[in-house]
C-alpha cells in the first residue's frame, strides 16, 4: 500500500510553533512504519500559508491522488494540508473519497482506513455538500436582490448595455432583435424554423452580442426572453 506524506510550514509558523519540516517528516516515516505503508515520497511546501490550495506541493498531492498512484495520504497535523474548512471539505470529497485515497492526521488520530475514519470521511462529505448547497442558495438570494432592484445579472442580453448598473436599449441591436420576430411571425414558406432563423443571420454575418455565431439555442433564447416583450408584442409574435 503505497503512501504520501505531505507537510507545510510557513515561516511565522516555524519560529513561534517549532513545528519544523523536519520534525513532521520523522512524525510521518514513523507513523506509516508503524502501520506498515509503504512511504513513497514526503511532498514538502516550506514557506507557504495554509490560506488557499494554491501551492505547487499540495497540486502534486491532488494530481497523485486523482492518478490513483497513492492508497493513502499522511499528514502530521490536519491544519498542515490547509487552514480552511472549505479546502479541506473539498479535497476529502472530491479528491480523497472518489479515488479511494486513505487519509490519515496523526495528531487529531484520524485514519479513515477504520470504521471510525470512515464516518468521519462521511461526515465530512455531509458537510461539504451543506457548504456548496449554502453557497448556492446564498448566490440565488443575491441575484434574486439584484433583479429586484432592477440591477443587470451577468452580461446585458443583445440589445441592451450595462451603465451605471442599470440596462439601456441599443437600437442597432434591437432592429436585429426585430428582424428575428419577423422571421419567427412568417406564414407558410416565410416562417422559418430556429436553425433557419439562426443559418439566415449567419449568411448575413450578423454577429451575436460576444461576436459569436447564432445556434437555434441563442434565437429561442431571444424569442423567450422576457425582455423583448414590446417587441414581440409589436411584430405580433
Amino acid at each position: 500500500m503505497k503512501a504520501i506524506g505531505y507537510v507545510r510550514v510557513s515561516t511565522e509558523e516555524q519560529a513561534r510553533e517549532g513545528i519544523s519540516l523536519e520534525a513532521q517528516e520523522d512524525k510521518i516515516e514513523k507513523y506509516a512504519d508503524l502501520h506498515n505503508l509503504e512511504l513513497v515520497e514526503v511532498i514538502s511546501d516550506e514557506g507557504k500559508s495554509g490560506k488557499d490550495l494554491n501551492r505547487e506541493g499540495i497540486q502534486k498531492v491532488i494530481t497523485l491522488c486523482k492518478d490513483r498512484s497513492v492508497d493513502h495520504l499522511i499528514v502530521y497535523k490536519m491544519d498542515r494540508l490547509t487552514r480552511r474548512l472549505l479546502d479541506l471539505l473539498t479535497l476529502i470529497a472530491e479528491v480523497f473519497k472518489p479515488n479511494k485515497v486513505q487519509f490519515h492526521s496523526i495528531t487529531e488520530k484520524i485514519d479513515t482506513a477504520t470504521a471510525q475514519g470512515k464516518f468521519f470521511l462521511a461526515i465530512m462529505g455531509a458537510m461539504a455538500q451543506m457548504e456548496r448547497d449554502l453557497v448556492s442558495e446564498r448566490t440565488k438570494e443575491a441575484l434574486r436582490y439584484k433583479i429586484g432592484k432592477g440591477e443587470p445579472v451577468g452580461s446585458p442580453p443583445l440589445g441592451f448595455e450595462a451603465v451605471e448598473k442599470e440596462l439601456r436599449k441599443t437600437q442597432d441591436e434591437l432592429v436585429v432583435i426585430r428582424e428575428i420576430f419577423k422571421m419567427k411571425r412568417g406564414r407558410g414558406k416565410n416562417k422559418l424554423s430556429l436553425r433557419q432563423i439562426a443559418n439566415r443571420l449567419n449568411k448575413q454575418m450578423i454577429p451575436t452580442k460576444r461576436g459569436g455565431r447564432w445556434y437555434a439555442g441563442t434565437v429561442r433564447y431571444i424569442l423567450r426572453n422576457s425582455r423583448y416583450r414590446e417587441l414581440r408584442e409589436a411584430v405580433g409574435v
